[in-house]
């Protein structure tokens, strides 16, 4: 994950770059932590721009993983959704660019979702969950993190993950929180895992 470099951005379908390479996204509610996720994840930074100002990512960024300039697997960080300030042409929009990207891109190979456990599922997330879960069935590999765990005490994270296994639609979840490094490790293999199914399976590995 750290081998991780920007690739391109694109406000639109159109202008995303098309590639044989398995692409994993990153979606979730502007303030759920996703840029400061896939920062913890590559050991970056500012790779993924997180901002105080919620809502900022306002096209598809991709990012390639790989050693070497040799390209393996794409990182795409979908814009954040839900964020109030946001005028609503735009919420209308990003909504429809999202949900076109997970129903159409044919090298998508995982989708990684984020949501702060403390406030659950929202109805946009729920839409998304409806939105995928076609391709879910079909093979494609899902996971929640619940970020900012770090501000559960053990009962409520246990309760938490209990929650969002029911309502995940046959994903995994995970607890995650990028101050307390926790979960990290455990989902940067899970995600190597995801383009490297074959390297998984062999005798050995």
């Amino acid at each position: 994950m750290h081998t991780a470099r920007f690739l391109t951005t694109a406000p639109r379908l159109e202008f995303l770059p098309a590639h044989e390479h398995p692409e994993i996204a990153f979606v979730g509610r502007s303030n759920a932590g996703k840029s400061t996720c896939i920062n913890t994840l590559t050991q970056q930074k500012r790779l993924a721009f997180a901002s105080k100002t919620p809502g900022r990512t306002q096209s598809i960024n991709l990012f390639s993983l790989g050693r070497q300039g040799i390209t393996d697997a794409v990182l795409a960080d979908l814009p954040g959704y839900g964020y109030a300030a946001v005028p609503k042409q735009d919420k209308v929009r990003w909504q429809q660019v999202m949900a076109n990207y997970l129903v159409t891109r044919e090298n998508l190979r995982g989708v990684v979702l984020l949501c702060d456990p403390r406030h659950g599922l929202t109805e946009l997330d729920e839409i998304l969950l409806e939105v995928i879960r076609p391709r879910v069935e079909q093979g494609l590999k899902f996971l929640v993190l619940l970020t900012k765990a770090d501000k559960l005490n053990r009962v409520e994270a246990q309760k938490a993950l209990s929650i969002m296994r029911l309502q995940a639609g046959g994903g995994e979840v995970r607890l995650f929180s990028a101050l307390k490094k926790q979960g990290v490790e455990e989902t940067a293999h899970l995600l190597w895992q995801w383009v490297h199914p074959a390297a998984e399976a062999a005798p050995g590995q």
